[in-house]
């Protein structure tokens, strides 16, 4: 991603400001005893910068991270050598310097704000103790390892929502490019498929016979084909998050004698939940034509209300008599039980029946959403 890599750019660019600083407190800093190897451990740092500098632009990787966060307690913990024992004590800044803030920036940009702070933890309680907090000595200032940790916590936070942006944008422009490849296909679908199949309809009306029945086949698989056109992105993709729309999947179902209504918005749920409820919806449908009529009508409403999903199939058919569902499964005839219920009650959701002699049945689904 061209974002995380300006994270990272930006990483390099610390580490080299860091090192120059590391020398020029080395170099006009008197009275460490062994200031031969202060520019050794500056060596070491240099290498290491050019060696992060190079490999963080191609492998980022958390045996890389742990070698990174390895090398400079090195380096850090060869303080004491090179600036005395009493360096500690005195409140001198450790050899490093600010450099010691770079593996935390790194962790902070690969794993988020936790992973920052991990790091930030180690390396601050190693300056802890050299500065003489092994002692239990209050005195000693904690504001850097304070500071170390609250940047990576911060630049953790800021680089994953930088990614999650990046991430939704590129779905955007993902979704922007498909809708108008779909828009192009539609205006040459309306141009000739839909006016063949309008024809044939039209045609098939007027000659009667079994060319009626053709014409009626014809409408159907217009609207159907106006429905798809209509219904946006194919219903089988996914969002980040594993969940579909299930509304875009039951407008699939629309036919000239069913009806479908659902929200603009989506209506999330995920992809195993979306098939079992579109599936009992279309078994719901398939009774509506076999004992009401190939051309009965019906209507399926879809709502959403944030924590359930409730969906409702109705008809004008002659109604399903007191006690003729039990009656069925008695029987072994379990299209219902299986087919509605089982598939329904198998992600979690209800199914109600209401049915009034003469006119008509609703089926009324509520699937909780869990995400």
């Amino acid at each position: 991603m061209e974002i995380e890599g300006s994270f990272w750019r930006a990483i390099a660019v610390y580490r080299v400001a860091s090192l120059v600083y590391a020398a020029l407190l080395l170099a006009t800093a008197g009275g460490y005893q062994r200031p031969l190897a202060g520019w050794l451990v500056l060596g070491v740092m240099a290498v290491w910068t050019v060696v992060t500098t190079v490999a963080y632009s191609t492998v980022r990787s958390r045996r890389l991270l742990t070698v990174d966060v390895l090398v400079t307690l090195g380096c850090l913990l060869a303080s004491p050598y090179v600036q005395g024992s009493q360096a500690g004590q005195a409140g001198l800044m450790p050899v490093t310097a600010t450099w010691v803030g770079a593996p935390v920036l790194a962790w902070a940009v690969y794993g988020g704000r936790r992973a920052g702070a991990v790091a930030a933890v180690v390396l601050s309680l190693a300056d802890l103790w050299l500065r003489g907090l092994h002692e239990f000595n209050l005195s000693v200032p904690v504001n850097g390892a304070v500071l170390l940790i609250l940047a990576g916590a911060v630049v953790g936070h800021v680089a994953r929502l930088t990614k999650q942006a990046e991430e939704r944008l590129q779905q955007a422009a993902e979704l922007e490019a498909a809708n108008r490849e779909r828009e192009r296909l539609a205006r040459g679908i309306h141009d000739s498929v839909l006016q063949v199949l309008a024809l044939m309809q039209r045609r098939g009306q007027e000659i009667g016979g079994e060319a009626a029945e053709l014409g009626r086949l014809a409408g159907e698989q217009e609207a159907a084909v106006r429905e798809l056109i209509r219904s946006g992105p194919a219903p089988a993709a996914q969002d980040s998050a594993g969940l579909v729309d299930v509304g875009a999947r039951l407008r699939r179902l629309t036919t000239p004698a069913v009806t479908v209504s659902a929200p603009a918005t989506p209506v999330p749920l995920p992809a195993r939940q979306a098939d079992e409820v579109v599936a009992a919806v279309g078994a719901a449908l398939d009774n509506v034509r076999r004992h009401c009529g190939e051309d009965a009508r019906a209507w399926v409403f879809a709502e959403h209300d944030g924590d359930t999903v409730t969906i409702t199939v109705r008809d004008e058919g002659p109604g399903i008599p007191a006690g003729r569902l039990e009656e069925a499964e008695t029987e072994g005839r379990l299209g219902i039980a299986q087919s509605i219920k089982g598939r329904i009650a198998g992600v979690g959701g209800t199914v109600g029946f209401t049915s009034v002699p003469g006119q008509g049945t609703e089926v009324e689904f509520v699937i909780p959403v869990r995400t």
